[in-house]
């Protein structure tokens, strides 16, 4: 059997504002904290994990908190985030209740196959929310604000921007096994869309590609998105991965072990950072279940090092 990924494991983001970055993300769009970390590579700076109720693998967005100017917007670069959720009386509602809460948004329409609303977050990122049309899937977390019905179940389409296909292609289809599936034309939005679909497809296993070669070269800062991560169930397929990228000749991170997951990294041609993880162990390797989220979090390799650790981070709650 072909080695596939099985979808989007999580995204990772830039804010300059973890405090209201918390707020945001938990009292508006209803997310779970499932895990309060720090950037393994950088300690003074937290690393929070949103998801649904079971910190289930496809479900989070994360933060690192960096004290950064705004992302100038441009191509080579991640330029929406969407978000799943049940039905379209959930789109009619999330509307409602984001303008309630001095958000703006878009018109509902159909945008790269897809019944959406766009919005974004106080710092400018760039958010979607999408009619997942496949029933269940969704694991509701009982404290969240928002009506179970209602609730985000995971990450759906991340839309990239190149301004050239031709270099990503052959990485996404002939190296990472992701199947073009279709073609949407461009707007006045946004480029031609091209959507690449992994597993067993669907809005959590997608890729969306918007071709704009006339828009500048983005610059990285809060707003913007860091990396997006690509799911694969284990290690042992996990190792495949590592030896697939190798032997494609990509230059690689090789396996970097994050306690909660294991990660590959790195750089499709246009130069947006790829990782592959895996789905295990989880975040509940260190923590119960029923508390995630409420203490800071640290990997065994950091846990001597809590004390100064804790000293420079600033409260957010």
């Amino acid at each position: 059997m072909a080695l596939e990924l099985t979808g989007l494991h999580h995204l990772t983001a830039v804010t300059a504002n973890a405090r209201e970055n918390l707020r945001f993300y938990t009292q508006v769009l209803g997310l779970r904290l499932v895990k309060r970390t720090v950037n393994q590579d950088d300690t003074s700076a937290y690393h929070l994990f949103y998801g649904d109720g079971r910190a289930s693998p496809g479900s989070d967005i994360t933060f690192f908190d960096w004290n950064t100017p705004r992302e100038q917007r441009g191509t080579h670069s991640v330029v929406r985030t969407a978000f799943r959720v049940e039905g379209e009386a959930a789109l009619d509602w999330w509307k409602s209740h984001l303008e309630a809460h001095g958000v703006a948004t878009s018109a509902i329409a159909e945008r790269a196959g897809h019944m959406s609303l766009d919005f974004e977050d106080s710092e400018g990122q760039r958010l979607r929310l999408v009619n997942d049309t496949r029933a269940g899937g969704a694991h509701p977390w009982e404290k969240s604000p928002v009506p179970a019905k209602y609730q985000i179940k995971g990450l759906g389409p991340i839309t990239m921007s190149v301004p050239d296909l031709k270099r990503s292609e052959p990485v996404l289809t002939v190296v990472m096994n992701m199947r073009k599936i279709r073609t949407h034309a461009a707007t006045a939005e946004q480029g031609e869309v091209h959507v690449f679909a992994m597993g067993d497809g669907g809005a959590s296993a997608e890729l969306h590609v918007a071709v704009e070669p006339d828009l500048p070269f983005a610059r990285p800062g809060a707003g913007g998105v860091h990396h997006i991560a690509f799911r694969t169930p284990d290690k042992k397929q996990f190792d495949q991965w590592v030896a697939r990228a190798s032997q494609a000749g990509l230059r690689t991170s090789g396996e970097v072990e994050r306690y909660y997951f294991t990660s590959l990294y790195f750089r499709e041609p246009n130069g947006i950072l790829f990782e592959i993880a895996t789905d295990e162990p989880g975040f509940d390797v260190d923590e119960p279940m029923e508390t995630l989220g409420e203490r800071l979090a640290l990997p065994p390799f950091l846990e001597p090092r809590r004390a100064q650790i804790e000293a420079g981070l600033k409260p957010i709650d």
